[in-house]
């Protein structure tokens, strides 16, 4: 079993490596940066607007089933997960403290391409099998771009299932409870082990994901503030505790951006890697921002677009950081010569709040691990709906918690392989449709930020 494991871990490996290279980085960067420049740094330059639009009391009458604060906070349960965690380890042991740097300017670039994003999903929605009001990426390239780009439609949502199956959030869970607390106690780490322990995340995520988009929001508008501030709390005592060395921290990571050591192609393996990761952090470009906002009662899509572009500023900017810090200090992702992810950061964080440090940890990685779990669940069941039609949708959420089960057993390396694949994947349509559509977006926004100066004029 365990060579099957290997041989299919080492060719998804060999093909995500051929896809979500140079092709991949390309396609973030390049449409982040026509994003970043066509809408004049907007993530820069209107950032105040974002948070007014946060602030404002919307309307109940819009199309959709959740307001533009629910949207928001679930869709950074689902980006606030372990690839803020354990995807920081894994981009430090494979490009150094470098590839954080190059995750901060996927974040800024990102807010941009979240901003069309989230406008295109008010502007263009759709509707299903059963006439239900529908958004996401889909229903974009159909309503905007005309029924003769519906294979790229197909295209996206078939690769969405694979992407949004949670693979990594219940591996990783997985790996922290054996780490901290059955491995000290003599329990051996079995796969038989494993799927008990990934049986048992299902039945928790069974009783959330089961309740439909209306539970999901409500508990991610509750939990996401919860958990980002205790791991802020948390980073803050070891910042506190090891105060001297953390402006060592921020030298490495400037230093290891821009070093010449291994030539230009490290400098470009690394800025690859920082951006691999940071997409699957924050997940810009990839689709899913506009399958969450899509649900959205707003009714304005400029102001949907500012509000999703605050998303990458806490996920790939604010926690990312939080959790390279602990990391990056204690030095242990370095010479790890494989991808161990959480196990990493939980013994970081114990070697430098020696004794509980790992268990502070894992308290946090619960919160993080399944209220991702709980908002991916809604982006499959869309793609499905989109698929199969209404009426098959709610057989997906059986599957999906099947897919946490095996996920729990199966190698890192193919969890990090297939994810990597199927989110480039994703991105190809989502981004191709995005671009198309950007006129479109630019126009409305013109408008809107000159009523907004003629209303502060008054």
């Amino acid at each position: 079993m365990e060579h099957f494991f290997k041989c299919v871990s080492d060719w998804l490996t060999t093909i995500s490596d051929a896809v979500c290279g140079y092709p991949f980085f390309l396609l973030l960067l390049g449409g982040g940066l026509f994003f970043f420049i066509y809408s004049g740094g907007i993530s820069l330059r209107r950032y105040g607007s974002a948070i007014k639009a946060l602030r404002y009391k919307q309307s109940s009458d819009g199309a959709g089933q959740i307001s533009s604060l629910q949207a928001l906070m679930s869709e950074i349960s689902s980006t606030v997960g372990m690839g803020s965690i354990a995807g920081v380890a894994i981009a430090l042991c494979m490009g150094g403290p470098g590839a954080i740097f190059w995750m901060w300017v996927s974040a800024i670039l990102g807010m941009c391409t979240k901003f069309f994003e989230g406008a295109l999903s008010i502007m263009y929605k759709g509707r299903d099998s059963a006439g239900e009001v529908q958004g996401g990426p889909m229903y974009i390239i159909i309503t905007g771009l005309g029924q003769r780009w519906k294979p790229m439609a197909y295209f996206f949502a078939i690769f969405a299932l694979l992407g949004t199956l949670c693979f990594m959030q219940a591996n990783q869970l997985v790996e922290a409870v054996t780490t901290v607390i059955t491995s000290p106690m003599g329990i051996e780490n079995t796969p038989w082990l494993r799927f008990l322990l990934g049986s048992a995340i299902c039945v928790v995520v069974a009783s959330v994901i089961l309740g439909g988009i209306t539970r999901i929001s409500r508990i991610a508008t509750k939990i996401v503030p919860t958990m980002v501030g205790l791991y802020f709390l948390l980073v803050a005592a070891i910042i506190i505790i090891h105060a001297d060395k953390v402006p060592g921290v921020f030298a490495s990571i400037l230093d290891g951006a821009f070093s010449l050591d291994a030539g230009i192609g490290g400098l470009i393996g690394t800025a690859i890697i920082g951006f691999r990761r940071a997409a699957y952090v924050n997940e810009a470009g990839v689709g899913t921002t506009s399958l969450m906002h899509g649900a959205s009662r707003n009714d304005n899509p400029i102001r949907e677009g500012l509000v999703t572009m605050i998303g990458p500023s806490i996920d790939s900017g604010l926690v990312c950081t939080l959790t390279a810090i602990p990391i990056i200090i204690a030095g242990n992702y370095v010479g790890s010569g494989e991808i161990k992810g959480l196990y990493i950061a939980l013994n970081s964080f114990d070697a430098l709040l020696p004794g509980y440090g790992h268990y502070l940890l894992m308290v946090i990685v619960l919160f993080f691990a399944f209220s991702t779990m709980f908002s991916y669940s809604y982006y499959g069941l869309k793609c499905t709906n989109f698929l199969f039609g209404a009426h098959r949708a709610k057989y997906y959420n059986y599957f999906y918690l099947v897919m946490i089960i095996v996920a729990a057993v199966i190698p890192l390396g193919s969890v990090v392989a297939l994810m990597d694949l199927s989110f480039a994947l994703m991105a190809l349509p989502n981004m191709t449709a995005a671009i198309l559509l950007a006129p479109r977006v630019k126009r409305l926004a013109n408008r809107y930020f000159a009523d907004e100066a003629r209303d502060k004029g008054k």
